[in-house]
């Protein structure tokens, strides 16, 4: 399930803000530019990357005013309008006292309030922060060029390959992008708040900021230059500067995205994650449309690629629903995984149903078990299973392990035995049951 997003009052102010996890500590999280809490949710890496940080902290983010979900303004807000906001955010959310972690252009923000309330401040991470406003564009031809991809290109995403190099290909995610830039501001008001931005040099309280520090970028940053980091870190006393290789300005993307994580769940809590390429328990799908090969010859290329948005979509909607993890696609299916098997029999059962309506029939299969997560995907042997398991199972059917029935006793379904079956690449026969929801 999603967080709830909620409305702090700062002055006559409305800020959207959400709270989720459970940690031993609280995590005010500062996003960039523009942002809108609840398309964040809809992209599977950035989702995944929300969940870690959810793992050891009580997670606070927001809209700042004027983006997002947040109250849109006529008058551009000051930097001591934006602090107030954080205050109110955290009251609303309970918060007496918080680490602050700010992204990009957030990072400066969250810089200024750290020096003003350290009493609130209990820690500081700057992710692909600056300073100085020259360190994001530090030229006059780069600003201009922004101006003009606002004015003719906001809300196609066109500048994917800067944001986020390594996903310039990936239809998938330029269309979320494009998304988050509409839902995140109009044209007029990314212009105006870049203008605002302008002005940003917080170089003359670096000093003041007394609190544990920790400024993380990497080296070749397209968005933010490095330098910027290393004057952060330079001018805050006792900062320090984890400085790693890489291309991607976004947190959640990059080679070394979950090293960054783990730095930083260490420096915030005093101990790193015992693996640092995760090994964990998760109910496994694997989703297929049936007859997909004969579907696309009948309807034609066109049409059966926009028969396949509109399943993905459904696909997705369903996911986040019952809180999966979209690892990939598979052409004419889906790999995903579950922190619990009822929710991933339940999402199974809504997916059959819901595309049932597009005039397609799928197939599920699922499967429990230990998988390793690595550079965003997931591998194992669990993985291998559920795959045998959606290839053995009928049309509008969810077929599940005897792993997956023993860990939903009780649950408000049954089960129909389809018996013993020998999957290739396992080495025991494996009890196979098929889904039967109750009237």
């Amino acid at each position: 399930m999603l967080p709830t997003t909620r409305y702090a009052k700062s002055g006559s102010v409305h800020v959207a803000y959400q709270v989720f996890g459970n940690g031993d500590i609280d995590l005010v999280f500062v996003p960039g530019f523009v942002s809108n809490i609840e398309i964040d949710w809809e992209e599977p890496h950035f989702a995944r990357w929300l969940r870690r940080l959810a793992n050891f902290a009580r997670v606070i983010t927001f809209d700042k005013r004027g983006t997002g979900l947040s109250d849109r303004l006529e008058i551009l807000p000051t930097m001591d309008e934006r602090m107030d906001d954080v205050r109110a955010v955290m009251d609303a959310a309970g918060s007496k006292q918080a680490a602050i972690m700010g992204l990009s252009e957030g990072g400066s923000l969250a810089t200024v309030f750290a020096a003003h309330y350290p009493e609130r401040c209990s820690a500081l991470v700057l992710w692909g922060a600056f300073a100085k406003f020259n360190s994001w564009f530090p030229t006059s031809d780069r600003l201009e060029s922004f101006f003009e991809y606002v004015e003719a290109g906001w809300g196609t995403g066109a500048n994917i390959g800067v944001w986020a190099p390594s996903k310039k290909d990936d239809a998938e995610f330029h269309k979320w992008f494009a998304k988050r830039e509409r839902a995140s501001a109009s044209p007029a008001a990314a212009a105006a708040l870049m203008r605002m931005n302008m002005m940003i040099d917080i170089s003359g309280i670096l000093r003041y900021v007394r609190v544990p520090t920790l400024v993380v970028h990497r080296t070749d940053d397209p968005v933010v230059n490095v330098e910027g980091g290393r004057y952060l870190a330079n001018g805050i006393p006792n900062a320090r500067l984890l400085e790693l290789p890489g291309t991607e300005h976004l947190p959640f993307f990059g080679d070394n995205a979950d090293q960054l994580t783990d730095e930083v769940v260490e420096f915030l809590t005093g101990l790193r994650p015992a693996v640092s390429d995760d090994r964990v328990l998760a109910t496994v799908l694997l989703t297929d449309i049936v007859g997909s090969t004969r579907h696309a010859e009948t309807m034609g290329d066109r049409r059966w690629r926009d028969l396949l948005d509109v399943h993905n979509a459904v696909f997705r909607r369903e996911l986040a629903r019952f809180r999966g993890a979209e690892v990939k696609t598979t052409g004419d299916g889906f790999l995903a995984t579950f922190d619990g098997p009822g929710r991933a029999i339940q999402c199974s059962l809504a997916l059959i149903a819901s595309v049932r309506s597009l005039g397609i029939e799928i197939r599920t299969g699922l499967h429990t078990g230990e998988v390793e997560i690595r550079d965003r995907d997931v591998r194992g042997i669990a993985v291998h299973v559920a795959a045998r398991v959606a290839a053995l199972a009928e049309p509008n059917e969810c077929l599940v392990t005897r792993t997956v029935k023993d860990l939903v006793a009780g649950a408000d379904v049954d089960f129909s035995e389809r018996g013993k079956r020998d999957l290739k690449g396992i080495a025991e026969a494996i009890d196979l049951f098929a889904v039967v929801p109750r009237r």
